[in-house]
């Protein structure tokens, strides 16, 4: 484990370094790589031979941050990212993987910097573009919420929601933030959506586009979208846990179509 500072925050980082091909795995929103594992969503755990960086993002699991919403835009987000790989992999390309907020923070960066990435592994695509106005209330809603009445009121409003069948079985989870910092983060994911749909016809990497069924807040339209927009993009639906299970062999195969080992 190390640290990573980066303006506003310090990200806590982990480098698993088996000498071949750069993986970046980022997480989602409100979650952590710990949270992730328990989810089933850390995908680089099937994966061997590569240098796998993880990280939580700013003001999630152990990573610092302020409780200054603008600090959580998908911009900023990706900002932290290619910072983040400027350090650890100067010069190469990457494979990015993350579920929706990951997901987003991954298209943003691959849209600033497109030879950046040489593939991309999308996890569970959130609401975006016109979808995503009323997501954005309910996440300053859920702010309000926090402030108002605390952490414990805003989880137990969520438990009522049905999940989706890819999840269920999963061990139940509460969001890996810290409260003072919660509020602002919603407000920051609320005044955020995905890049214009006509950037994303730029990104040349490679892209598998990982979706489950009967989730609002991750619908499959998005997922089909992204399928349409990029260049060269796979679309696989989830509809059962055990679907989700194989996603850890969908990155491994995505990873070993392009990567090349490390000279020592």
């Amino acid at each position: 484990m190390t640290t990573f500072v980066v303006p506003g925050a310090v990200l806590d980082v982990e480098l698993s370094d088996e000498g071949g091909h750069p993986v970046v795995q980022l997480h989602g929103l409100t979650s952590s790589r710990r949270r992730d594992r328990v989810l089933d969503l850390d995908l680089g755990r099937g994966l061997s031979g590569t240098r796998l960086l993880r990280y939580d993002a700013r003001g999630h699991g152990r990573s610092t941050g302020r409780a200054e919403p603008s600090d959580y835009r998908w911009q900023v987000l990706a900002d932290d990212l290619l910072r983040l790989l400027d350090a650890w992999f100067p010069g190469e390309q990457v494979h990015g993987v993350g579920p929706s907020m990951g997901t987003a923070t991954l298209l943003h960066a691959a849209v600033r910097d497109p030879e950046r990435f040489d593939g991309l592994t999308l996890l569970c695509p959130s609401t975006a573009w016109v979808t995503r106005g009323p997501k954005a209330e309910a996440y300053r809603s859920d702010a309000d919420l926090i402030e108002r009445e605390g952490f414990a009121a805003f989880v137990e409003a969520g438990e009522g929601a049905p999940p989706p069948p890819a999840t269920v079985g999963t061990p139940h989870t509460v969001p890996d933030v810290a409260e003072r910092i919660l509020p602002s983060l919603l407000r920051g994911a609320a005044m955020s959506d995905y890049p214009k749909p006509d950037a994303l016809r730029d990104v040349t990497a490679r892209a598998t586009i990982l979706a489950w069924v009967d989730d609002p807040a991750h619908p499959v339209s998005t997922a089909e979208l992204l399928a349409e927009l990029l260049p060269d993009a796979e679309l696989h639906v989830a509809a059962t846990r055990e679907d989700v299970l194989r996603w850890p062999t969908i990155l491994r195969d995505d990873v070993a179509r392009h990567g090349t080992p490390h000279p020592a």
